[in-house]
């Protein structure tokens, strides 16, 4: 196993209702090439998840999508949500590393369109929940979970007024997916009532210094502060956040220090 299993327990559901096992991942970045990626992602079933959630950034290659539907294939028969990122959308491109240590001016400089089209499809084919501007309704373990998301902030395609609104009152627990953990859509989901929200993009920050306790990012990539760039968090009374670390990297930037390759195993609990 080339990769950590993070796991963590979120106590949202009522009481007396039987635990969920959700199988959070993110940033797969995926080419043809990382057969040992492949193989790790094809090892998740036997976590034996009730729920599969993807935050997003499944892509890193023109010829990904076959590749990464193989590699999800069992986990395909499971419940699913998901989102997309800036990189299911553009190849990704040569950038100075740096340049994610300065401030963010919102520039976005984008390589080849990539065939998300096609993993859309996919995806939806095998029953996922396609939920980049939608909303979706599921009942898990005799648990009804409404779950909405929105697509890549990073990319300001987030328009959260399309699924804006309080959770309906048929629903035991709401939870929020979305691949950038932008404040201005935790705050939203915040205002709406949700009780956990899903995101990846920050890769825990790529690059952790050493720091008491642990390590500490230096960048999410994003305005989410760094002390919640990987992991279960929660600030005051807003809804728990889980960010993914990711699985992969950008082919140009195949280096992660501190913040090994990883897959959450988020046990929902009363």
């Amino acid at each position: 196993m080339a990769f950590v299993l993070r796991e963590a327990q979120i106590p949202i559901l009522p009481e007396g209702h039987a635990p969920i096992r959700i199988l959070h991942f993110s940033d797969l970045h995926l080419t043809p090439s990382r057969s040992r990626e492949i193989a790790d992602i094809k090892s998740f079933i036997d976590l034996k998840p009730d729920l599969v959630i993807s935050t997003g950034d499944f892509l890193g290659h023109k010829d990904a999508v076959p590749i990464a539907l193989d590699a999800l294939n069992e986990l395909l028969d499971l419940p699913g949500l998901f989102v997309f990122g800036s990189n299911d959308y553009f190849a990704p491109r040569v950038k100075n590393p740096l340049s994610y240590l300065t401030a963010d001016d919102g520039t976005r400089k984008h390589g080849d369109p990539l065939p998300w089209h096609e993993l859309a499809a996919g995806l939806s084919a095998r029953g996922w929940n396609n939920l980049n501007f939608s909303r979706a309704t599921i009942k898990i373990n005799d648990t009804v979970i409404e779950s909405r998301g929105t697509d890549d902030a990073h990319l300001n395609r987030d328009d959260y007024s399309l699924v804006a609104g309080a959770p309906s009152s048929d629903a035991d627990i709401a939870i929020g997916v979305t691949h950038a953990p932008y404040l201005r859509l935790l705050e939203a989901m915040h205002v709406d009532g949700l009780d956990a929200i899903f995101a990846g993009h920050t890769h825990g920050g790529q690059v952790r210094l050493p720091w008491i306790g642990g390590s500490k990012a230096l960048t999410t990539n994003c305005d989410l502060p760094t002390w919640r760039a990987r992991g279960l968090t929660r600030f005051g009374h807003e809804p728990w956040l889980h960010v993914s670390a990711g699985m992969g990297t950008s082919p140009f930037a195949r280096i992660r220090v501190a913040s090994p390759p990883e897959a959450s195993l988020v046990t929902l609990t009363s």
